[in-house]
């Protein structure tokens, strides 16, 4: 039988991937929901899906089809990050497991709300961590299992993509909404740093602000010098002329190449849950601890080491 599904955040950047996860791994979307009507992109892929602006009738359709025996299987939610947790629920309730976006949730207390209550309804939670199916991730994973089990790799990340002036005005540009630059951008990346180099042992914020954030991470096999920041004037001397982005993640000196090959990767997502190999709350509950604890902790430039590139960012 084909595997039905809903999906919350039909309008948002994010959206085609999940629908092209959903046909490419042979489902069908029965019904959508996103408080804007920009929507024309499911033309290209379930014209006949229902759509609904507001939530109180999607949630009375996808209930209505429940009642009557076609109910959903999961629910895809790339709905803004402060959503996440409600629309989870949601799902779940509804009898559907969820796929959701990364930030699973803002705060770690999120995550053992979500796991009573997976433990009420006998549903799941799966989150989207797609760089732990890329390739030259998968590649430098197997290099530091394969390597001397003492050796502590010394690792330079450099995230500069630049945003205008709509990225403040927007649900990302308010902390309590995205959860800041850390979150939002960042923790995709320290979830990978972790599949990598194992459990995390020091974390130290250098800089936090509303269009940058630094600092350094030691993980049970790396020394992590980190920098991200959304604001083109940071962006490296280096920087090719023109380029509005760069960037780096380099172990050891020697650069690893992961910035192509996204295409696909939520439809590898989306199959690993279909395989039962979707990534749950436990696996999330690391990167979101690292990413609590740079939001709140102190700004302590002098200790740990500095990334070689957050020199603008300090001003």
């Amino acid at each position: 039988m084909m595997t039905r599904y809903a999906l919350i955040g039909a309008a948002g950047y994010i959206a085609p991937r999940h629908l092209k996860a959903i046909r490419d791994t042979g489902g069908n979307l029965a019904v959508a929901h996103d408080i804007n009507d920009s929507v024309g992109v499911m033309d290209s892929f379930f014209p006949d899906a229902a759509f609904f602006t507001e939530f109180e009738r999607f949630d009375a359709h996808v209930d209505a089809l429940r009642r009557a025996g076609h109910g959903v299987d999961y629910v895809g939610i790339c709905s803004p990050n402060y959503l996440h947790k409600a629309h989870m629920s949601f799902a779940l309730r509804s009898g559907a497991d969820a796929i959701c976006e990364k930030p699973l949730v803002l705060e770690v207390g999120d995550l053992d709300d979500l796991a009573a209550l997976e433990n009420d309804t006998g549903r799941r939670i799966n989150s989207i961590l797609q760089l732990r199916l890329h390739p030259a991730i998968i590649a430098l994973r197997d290099r530091i299992a394969n390597g001397p089990k003492d050796k502590v790799y010394d690792v330079d990340l450099g995230y500069f993509t630049s945003r205008g002036a709509w990225y403040h005005a927007s649900w990302k540009g308010f902390e309590q909404k995205s959860g800041g630059i850390a979150t939002n951008i960042g923790v995709h990346f320290y979830d990978m740093l972790s599949f990598v180099f194992g459990p995390i042992r020091e974390n130290i914020v250098h800089h936090r602000g509303p269009d940058a954030a630094a600092g350094y991470l030691e993980f049970a096999q790396a020394r992590v010098r980190w920098v991200l920041s959304i604001n083109r004037d940071h962006l490296p001397a280096h920087t090719p002329e023109g380029q509005t982005t760069h960037r780096s993640i380099t172990v050891e000196g020697d650069e690893i190449e992961f910035s192509g090959g996204f295409t696909d990767l939520h439809t590898a997502s989306y199959q690993n849950v279909l395989d039962g190999n979707g990534y749950g709350l436990d696996v999330v509950r690391p990167s979101i601890e690292v990413v609590s604890h740079i939001r709140t902790a102190p700004v302590e430039p002098g200790r740990g080491e500095q990334h070689p590139d957050i020199g603008k960012v300090l001003g």
